[in-house]
């Protein structure tokens, strides 16, 4: 079972992180995303999908400045959820496990872009000798492939032989150890709900907040019922503003084509 949750772990971590296409890749990398599919291949989803929810309760207000990540929650996902379940640890023991490995997934992540700086120069090269497949190469099958060359062996060593070694250490962990881990992991989702927080503490974005907490807490609707109602409500801004935006440019319009008549009535 070690073994296929390895290469699973691996093989996860190198498509999720490989950003094929950029359509559906940053939500392969959420914890919460990759908890069922690990839960179905260890036969245990109810508990691998309370790790990976409180998991992704850390990385839940974190945003990507300039495309550089402060942690990299892909990296600490495939690694802390399976070795949990391996081990049996609690979720707040995952969610130690996770920061520091979202950390480290940091510099893994600086190397992959220091490597594909190679194949940015190789397809100029190849655009100004118009070689098409060459440019193709560049863009996706050497990046592809160096990714999994740096990607597939360190999780893949971590998941394989992590499990027996952390299940040792769990078990030999004093009491008062094991209690400041539950502790520790239990005031980092509250860090991510702070750091949520900040980020949509913004004059515009506070009433949507206010309208999704009183929904819940009073009018007693469940999660599921309170996403649709946030989509709704997402669409009708977006249409609205749209609205907006061509009816000033209808406006504008107008106006020229009043002007340029008057212009002429002028002359």
């Amino acid at each position: 079972m070690n073994l296929v949750v390895a290469i699973f772990a691996g093989l996860w971590f190198w498509f999720a992180s490989g950003c094929w296409g950029y359509t559906f890749h940053y939500v392969l990398k959420q914890p919460l995303v990759m908890a069922l599919p690990f839960g179905i291949l260890m036969g245990d989803i109810p508990t691998a999908m309370i790790i990976g929810a409180t998991i992704e309760l850390v990385y839940v207000g974190m945003i990507s400045p300039g495309a550089n990540i402060p942690a990299d929650e892909c990296f600490a996902g495939v690694i802390s959820i399976p070795l949990a379940l391996l081990a049996g640890a609690k979720p707040e023991t995952a969610v130690v496990l996770a920061v520091p490995f979202g950390l480290l997934g940091t510099f893994l992540d600086q190397l992959r872009r220091t490597v594909n700086a190679r194949w940015a120069h190789l397809a100029d090269k190849y655009a100004a000798e118009g070689d098409e497949k060459g440019l193709f190469r560049c863009a996706f099958t050497y990046p592809l492939a160096a990714g999994f060359v740096m990607r597939f062996p360190v999780v893949f060593v971590a998941v394989y032989f992590g499990a027996n070694a952390l299940e040792s250490l769990l078990g030999y962990l004093p009491e008062w150890v094991m209690h400041g881990i539950s502790v520790t992991g239990g005031v980092l989702p509250a860090l991510g709900f702070a750091i949520l927080l900040f980020v949509i503490g913004q004059k515009m974005l506070l009433p949507f907040f206010f309208i999704g907490f009183f929904a819940v807490k009073y009018l007693g609707i469940n999660t599921m019922a309170a996403a649709v109602f946030g989509v709704c409500i997402a669409v009708l801004v977006v249409l609205l503003s749209n609205q907006n935006k061509n009816d000033i440019l209808q406006a504008v319009r107008v106006g020229t084509t009043r002007d340029d008549d008057d212009d002429d009535d002028d002359e």
